[in-house]
């Protein structure tokens, strides 16, 4: 069941759409400041743009996803990444990474602590894990919540549904997900001042604001 979920996410083709791919490559770049050493995992490809970025960095690239349209089609494209197509829960990698990437893949699973501990297990000692969530307290959620337009901050919107998404953190719950896994948080922060919804700055933003508001979100978190 839950693999047909992620093939019909994947399938909608709404992971790279517009800002979606904006937000994630400067996701990647805040990442890119913190990770370390010479492996990375990445759990969640979507559709390979951060991919893309690790074999810049990385000599030794493993991916894994539940989907298998996705997992083929990084596979495809970077061929010298090592590609795995399994649920996070139910894989064993037998080793160990520098660096773990959760781009944007932590609202998608059914407990975050779970997956945090995962992780830990297939950190090395030194590592670090990098991760990103939607933020509850984005700028276009308040407002919707103020015009009677969501009933509350962390309520889903149908694009979530339609992306999959099983919650949206708050700056606090995310990082409660990492303490309670047994993780020591060694930076947070957030991007992208967001006043409008996706479709609305697809419609209405240039690149170049896009580029503003995303760096804007580094100074008011």
């Amino acid at each position: 069941e839950e693999l047909e979920r992620l093939e019909a996410c994947a399938a909608d083709g709404i992971y790279s759409a517009g800002v979606n791919t904006v937000t994630n490559l400067y996701s990647a770049k805040i990442f890119r400041r913190w990770w370390k050493g010479s492996s990375v995992l990445e759990m969640g490809c979507g559709d390979g743009n951060t991919t893309r970025i690790l074999l810049e960095d990385f000599d030794d690239v493993t991916v894994i996803d539940g989907s298998r349209a996705l997992a083929d089609k990084v596979a495809g494209e970077f061929p010298g990444v090592t590609v795995v197509c399994e649920l996070f829960e139910r894989w064993e990698p037998g080793r160990t990474y520098d660096t773990i990437v959760l781009n944007h893949t932590l609202e998608h699973v059914y407990d975050m602590v779970q997956i945090l501990e995962c992780a830990k297990q297939w950190l090395s000692p030194e590592g670090v894990i990098c991760a990103s969530v939607p933020n509850a307290r984005s700028l276009h959620r308040q407002a919707a919540v103020l015009m009677g337009m969501l009933p509350a901050e962390d309520a889903l919107t149908p694009s979530d549904i339609r992306a999959g998404h099983r919650r949206v953190s708050t700056p606090e719950s995310f990082r409660a997900a990492f303490t309670q896994a047994g993780l020591r948080i060694e930076h947070s922060g957030g991007y992208w001042l967001k006043p409008l919804s996706n479709a609305q700055t697809d419609e209405w933003f240039t690149p170049e604001m896009n580029d503003a508001f995303m760096a804007l979100g580094e100074r008011y978190p």
